[in-house]
């Protein structure tokens, strides 16, 4: 009898353990990463919390009867994160058919600056305004709902296109390959629930647009002049010129000297404090 099979059978299974679970760890890990800061993150923690005090309750009582039914509709826990998580999980594999961190970014330095200029100044006059750049993927037929431009990313033009009563003012300007490519655009609303009570409708549209299409959308509130950023469903509102410009540059120009992993990472972490932490490093390596 050949033994020396018998002897790697621990072995092969430790190491296809030990695979496993660094497996089902980098899913669940990335998973909390892309809840982090959403409405799913709080569902998902207090469906957490209840199950395991359920659990704990039923075991320390000894309550043979609840337990055996958590155990029989635990098999069905799943239909409900799919129900509940469906807008999270939806954006998600969106992002897998981007691909976000490995093509070029169409924004350049100079449109970039001029974007920024011209939000600023239309914040300082609370002339509100809603601009979707365009990152890896087209928005089409979300161009297609407004007025075909082609033109050059100049700040007085995005500015006089926003001046109010003008006929170009209302609805979505959409840049891409560096050119203002239409305006009057019509942006999809976001489905969000929480956003209704607090956000308006050119909130409302920032978010959806991002949510729907690879892209950086800014928003100005005409009632404030406040100016907020959305990217991936999650708006971060506050914003002044720098720290607008820093956001809009972390996003757009990846530092192509990272590598891929530390790329992957950082697009996770959309906050303010993430982005800034993000451009932080890249400078201390330079």
């Amino acid at each position: 009898m050949n033994l020396d099979f018998i002897y790697a059978i621990p072995l092969y299974i430790t190491f296809s353990s030990i695979v496993q679970v660094l497996v089902l760890s980098m899913i669940f890990y990335y998973i909390l990463i892309f809840l982090k800061g959403t409405r799913g993150a709080q569902i998902l923690l207090g469906m957490v919390i209840f199950i395991i005090v359920l659990i704990s309750l039923t075991n320390f009582f000894h309550l043979e009867s609840l337990n055996w039914i958590l155990a029989r509709i635990s098999v069905y826990l799943s239909l409900a994160f799919l129900v509940i998580f469906q807008p999270e999980i939806r954006r998600a594999l969106a992002e897998l058919g981007r691909q976000p961190v490995f093509t070029v970014n169409t924004a350049t330095k100079t449109g970039l600056d001029n974007i920024v200029s011209a939000v600023t100044s239309l914040a300082e006059k609370r002339v509100g305004c809603l601009i979707a750049i365009e990152r890896e993927k087209d928005s089409q037929n979300i161009r297609e709902s407004g007025v075909m431009l082609d033109a050059p990313v100049i700040s007085e033009l995005i500015q006089t296109i926003f001046y109010p009563k003008t006929p170009l003012h209302d609805g979505g300007l959409i840049i891409g390959d560096n050119k203002i490519k239409a305006a009057k655009c019509i942006f999809p609303l976001s489905q969000n629930q929480d956003l209704f009570k607090q956000l308006g409708t050119r909130h409302r549209a920032a978010v959806g647009m991002s949510e729907e299409y690879d892209c950086v959308v800014i928003v100005v509130s005409e009632e404030t002049g406040s100016i907020s950023v959305s990217y991936r469903g999650r708006l971060s509102r506050g914003m002044n010129q720098e720290k607008l410009r820093r956001f809009l540059d972390a996003l757009l120009f990846k530092d192509k000297r990272n590598s891929v992993w530390k790329r992957a990472q950082a697009q996770l972490d959309l906050t303010p404090e993430g982005i800034a932490k993000t451009e932080n490093t890249s400078k201390s390596g330079e």
